[in-house]
């Protein structure tokens, strides 16, 4: 089980920091209807990512256990060809989180300030409904589906009894929704103190979100790649 923890928490924390999610909550929060659409946007997220590693641990249990020795290189072709997929869209998600230069008379934060007022204006007419829906949808998302396919892959091959497998997978939900389930609780605690972090958040992730899941959706392509190689 501990085998399995260990192939999981990386997988986990790729997902507890990827910029969309973080970046949608953090702008429900800021918005009006924060009371009403904050918590069903957390439960749809847990429900999302739950269901997506779900399926893909039955997924990999369904698939044929060859003999032993082939059974680990096949298990390696599979993380080194999903640890490059990891890698290929770092670079795309990096490519993609370059913007053009400023246009003649602004300042170089003009341009992502006025994409991010369009989206906060989205953002803040959704009701409990849509913020659950839009939540849940993230979960199968091709990053989000890459990462479960890992997790699903990782506890495949660790072997572990039904329990234990429902014991890790409710694991990876906690640590993957972490980072949803903290402000979300803390605004509703203390929303005077936590706004004004919640407005730092945003601006900081509206510069640089896009390069922080590149890296490390990029690590944990490597270590994956690594792994696979190892299985060889």
């Amino acid at each position: 089980m501990w085998q399995a923890l260990g192939a999981l928490l990386p997988i986990a924390t790729a997902v507890a920091f990827s910029s969309v999610p973080v970046t949608a909550m953090i702008l429900i929060l800021l918005s009006p209807r924060r009371r009403q659409s904050a918590v069903p946007f957390l439960i749809g997220s847990v429900i999302g990512i739950a269901l997506a590693v779900t399926l893909a641990t039955l997924f990999a249990s369904v698939l044929p256990k060859p003999p032993r020795r082939a059974a680990e290189t096949w298990t390696g072709v599979v993380e080194i060809i999903l640890g490059i997929g990891l890698i290929a869209v770092a670079v795309l998600t990096r490519k993609r989180g370059r913007l053009p230069p400023p246009a003649p008379g602004s300042t170089p934060h003009d341009e992502p300030r006025s994409r991010l007022q369009r989206l906060l204006g989205a953002i803040a007419s959704f009701g409990p409904l849509a913020s659950f829906g839009v939540a849940l949808a993230l979960g199968f998302r091709p990053k989000g589906l890459l990462l479960a396919l890992a997790a699903g892959l990782a506890l495949h091959a660790a072997s572990l009894e039904p329990g234990q497998e429902a014991l890790m997978i409710v694991v990876y939900t906690a640590l993957g929704a972490s980072t949803l389930a903290v402000p979300i609780i803390a605004t509703a605690v203390n929303p005077q103190q936590v706004e004004p972090k919640l407005i730092q958040a945003r601006d900081w992730l509206s510069a640089n979100g896009g390069l922080v899941t590149s890296l490390v959706l990029f690590m944990l392509g490597v270590v994956i790649v690594g792994n696979g190689l190892t299985q060889l």
